[in-house]
């Protein structure tokens, strides 16, 4: 045995380190153990290319759903910039036109609605954002607290809110709301980003459309400076300043949830294939409930969880030239939308629900060093090169765990063909060659997602998302992680409340140690 802990973490990403740094600031004796060789998990940069100076938000990629309220109880030194603009989005069938959703100025927003023929919805759109951002301000503040019931959570939402966000399919509400096809596919996008599911069957695109709107109390996606590896290193910082044993390397094998009298046990294997043990009066699993379950030794609960996203991360020598003629710098400063009206969405749902890649995917891209530059290096960024990650909707494990490699090929090749279709240039034409010669784009399935950051399925939610409070009347009061196993707790994405990078479960398992402790 390797000593007794107040809790053993099983995971090192974000949540594991979050639930760490919060036991240990208390003074308990806590022991994390990450089976990867760094800390962070998805929640980390990167020098993805051979050569190039620019660290890369390899996974995750911006923040929404991180509490202020943990930054004020950590004091962790995580800076959070607001993107200048909200998106554009080329039409798709005359990419000459845009619509510019632009933050900081309503009429151009407006005029932009209307260069695109959408004038109608201007109005919609409008009510349509302060009303999700009035449900925000009322929601979100209940994340870090014990779960309302769904009762407390229909009145606080209210029932015209609790219709159609929760009762009613979320497209059903977009479509009753917009006239214009490509405005309803940029409401919608919140619904599918890591989903798969058709906007018109209500529950997983309902769930995931609301965590995409309440985040911080507002619905805005803020730029982590310094990218997520920022995120990551304030949090390990902490841990380690309050003295948590932090550990990589480390692959547990087994999990004893222990009992009533008798403490629980973690089973690990280094590096050097040894075994080691320790028991804990708390077990937090940071992880995915599905990997818990192999680690306890349970049957599978629920259906195997599925991943549906393409992740492409790229460095350009400069950003690409848009067929609108409008700047680039202004283009993609905020969320760049590739062929993603309502009827896109919908199409492409169908062909990979039918077993087939989509032809035209629904692609969003995003460039991080246009609000935050500091993740370029000074000489790379002198240069005008840029960071990009294209993020494609609609591509679910099952179309790649046949033919991985291949699968992820055809993939890569329509997704640029997407993205290619709306620009003045091949985006081909701007990738930066890394020091070998060879083009700075890395591409990530499902798949291997699963094999790099143990997410089952390649999910980046551990699994579909919950409603954010409490479905069965004996959960209210709880914090959404507490298992079959009294000193076993989940602690990772796939808590209620969990999904994204926000820390929320991790500190709602460390709650719960607090308060039996």
């Amino acid at each position: 045995m390797d000593g007794t802990y107040d809790a053993i973490v099983v995971g090192g990403g974000h949540n594991g380190l979050t639930a760490a740094a919060y036991l240990a600031r208390v003074g308990l004796r806590v022991l994390v153990l990450e089976r990867g060789e760094h800390l962070g998990g998805a929640t980390r940069s990167e020098r993805v290319f051979a050569g190039v100076d620019a660290h890369v938000s390899r996974y995750s990629y911006l923040v929404s759903l991180l509490p202020r309220r943990v930054l004020v109880e950590l004091g962790l030194p995580i800076r959070l910039r607001r993107r200048r603009y909200a998106s554009y989005t080329p039409v798709p069938h005359d990419p000459t036109r845009g619509l510019l959703v632009d933050t900081g100025d309503d009429a151009a927003t407006a005029t932009s609605f209307a260069s695109v023929g959408a004038a109608g919805d201007v109005d919609a759109w409008r009510g349509f954002g302060a009303r999700t951002a009035a449900l925000a301000a009322r929601l979100f503040p209940t994340m870090t607290e014990p779960l309302l019931s769904s009762a407390a959570a229909r009145a606080l939402l209210g029932d015209a809110d609790w219709r159609d966000l929760v009762e009613n399919p979320i497209g059903d509400v977009v479509a009753a709301t917009f006239r214009d096809d490509l405005v309803r596919g940029v409401v919608l996008t919140d619904a599918l980003i890591g989903t798969f599911a058709s906007t018109r069957d209500r529950g997983r695109a309902n769930r995931c459309f609301l965590y995409h709107v309440i985040g911080g109390g507002t619905g805005d996606w803020d730029v982590p400076v310094g990218g997520m590896g920022a995120v990551e290193r304030a949090l390990e910082d902490a841990g380690r300043a309050w003295r948590a044993d932090l550990r990589t390397r480390a692959t547990v094998t087994t999990v004893d949830p222990g009992g009533r009298h008798r403490p629980a046990e973690v089973t690990w294997s280094d590096d050097d294939g040894v075994s080691h043990c320790a028991g804990a009066q708390f077990v937090l699993a940071a992880c995915a409930p599905a990997v818990l379950e192999r680690l306890l030794g349970d049957e599978p609960s629920e259906p195997a969880p599925e991943g549906s996203q393409l992740k492409v991360n790229m460095v350009l020598s400069r950003l690409p030239r848009l067929r609108s003629g409008i700047d680039p710098a202004i283009a993609f400063a905020g969320t760049f939308h590739v062929n993603e009206t309502a009827t896109q969405l919908e199409s492409a749902h169908a062909d990979a629900a039918a077993g087939r890649i989509p032809a035209l995917p629904p692609v969003e891209t995003y460039c991080h060093s246009l609000t935050d530059h500091s993740i370029l290096g000074p000489e790379l960024r002198a240069t005008g090169a840029h960071t990009l990650t294209a993020f494609g909707l609609h591509m679910p494990a099952r179309l790649f765990v046949d033919d991985p490699d291949g699968a992820r090929a055809t993939a890569l090749a329509a997704t640029i063909a997407s993205v290619n279709s709306v620009l003045a240039e091949p985006i081909e034409d701007c990738l930066l060659p890394d020091a070998d010669g060879a083009p700075c784009l890395e591409v990530r399935s499902p798949v291997d997602l699963e094999a790099d950051v143990a997410l089952p399925g390649g999910h980046i939610f551990h699994r579909d998302l919950s409603w954010p409070w409490a479905e069965d009347e004996d959960d209210v009061g709880r914090w959404g992680v507490e298992t079959a196993h009294p000193r076993v707790l989940l602690a990772g994405a796939g808590a209620r409340r969990g999904g994204g990078v926000s820390a929320i479960p991790g500190r709602a398992a460390a709650m719960v140690v607090v308060s039996r402790t």
